[in-house]
């Protein structure tokens, strides 16, 4: 099977992308480069100033390194399964090449990065590599971010087997009071997608077309997966980050908070054959005690959920 090795393919970090997130949120910059040849990419988020971090982990089948950090520069979220990881190192190295290769102990670029399983639709072994890596790097900017399949995102689906229909990476931005929250997801789920009517729109649909949920699939066949169909693996990878001055506590807890939340958007969501994980960031700019974090997370946890719907193309 064709592989980098054979192929070296050529980073593209102009994308095309048909729709794009625009949004003011100073000390946050994101970088997406992409193999053509997979397809599959990667997804860079940046701090330019430390960002505190949390993060939580679902599922039974997580791809993800630098997971006990606690602060980051950034955050590379690839295809390519546990290969994709190698994207992340590439950040790091581009990082450290910014910095002008300093070894001081506070210089250190610190980078985390997790991974979804992108291979059911291509039949090739392409995968983001530390050269796609840095070519995100090199392609940061602000306040613009591509929706549907692109980045990461590039061969992503929802739902599975013969269900599954092309998803993307989504996202979403407001501000409340003084506080800019924003998410950022990548979705290649088990699961399909819900509306907020309660209505599958992406995944679960059957040879005549129709979208079902969970629930109704098991109800006509016996199963939701049958069991002799071979099993897919499926991620989603989802960034909430915020301006807010949160403690460690605090930002655990909105990190819990949304990412429970999103079974509202995916259904089945954190199964076994998922690794969902999710990283809450904050860039500890704004102090707002009028704000709790439970409140920031309701809002983090509407703004998923339009993430989510955001995330594929009709």
């Amino acid at each position: 099977m064709i592989s980098n090795d054979q192929l070296h393919p050529v980073p593209r970090t102009d994308v095309g992308a048909k729709r794009v997130l625009e949004f003011d949120f100073p000390g946050l910059e994101i970088g997406v480069a992409e193999y053509a040849e997979g397809p599959t990419g990667c997804t860079v988020f940046h701090f330019p100033r430390d960002a505190s971090m949390q993060i939580d982990v679902r599922g039974g089948s997580p791809g993800i390194d630098g997971e006990y950090l606690t602060v980051a520069n950034a955050i590379c979220f690839a295809g390519g399964s546990l290969y994709g990881l190698e994207a992340s190192t590439g950040v790091a190295a581009e990082l450290f090449a910014k910095r002008g290769y300093s070894t001081k102990w506070n210089e250190i670029a610190l980078v985390s990065g997790a991974i979804i399983f992108d291979y059911g639709r291509r039949q090739n072994a392409i995968y983001p590599d530390k050269q796609l890596g840095r070519a995100a790097v090199r392609a940061l900017r602000p306040g613009v971010f591509p929706l549907g399949a692109h980045g990461a995102g590039r061969s992503a689906t929802a739902g599975h087997g013969e269900s599954a229909e092309l998803a993307g990476q989504g996202a979403a931005f407001r501000v409340i009071g003084k506080t800019r929250v924003a998410v950022f997801t990548v979705v290649n789920a088990y699961g399909g997608i819900v509306d907020r009517a309660g209505k599958v729109v992406r995944g679960n649909r059957d040879a005549q077309g129709r979208r079902q949920h969970a629930a109704e699939i098991v109800t006509a066949t016996g199963a939701y997966y049958p069991p002799t169909e071979p099993r897919a693996r499926n991620t989603t990878l989802t960034l909430v980050v915020t301006d807010q001055h949160l403690d460690p506590l605090q930002l655990r807890s909105i990190a819990r908070q949304v990412h429970a939340s999103m079974a509202r958007a995916i259904q089945p969501f954190h199964s076994r054959w998922d690794g969902d994980i999710l990283y809450a960031c904050s860039t500890r700019s704004v102090d707002d005690p009028a704000l709790d974090e439970v409140s920031l997370g309701v809002v983090a946890s509407e703004l998923a959920w339009d993430a989510v719907l955001a995330c594929y193309d009709e």
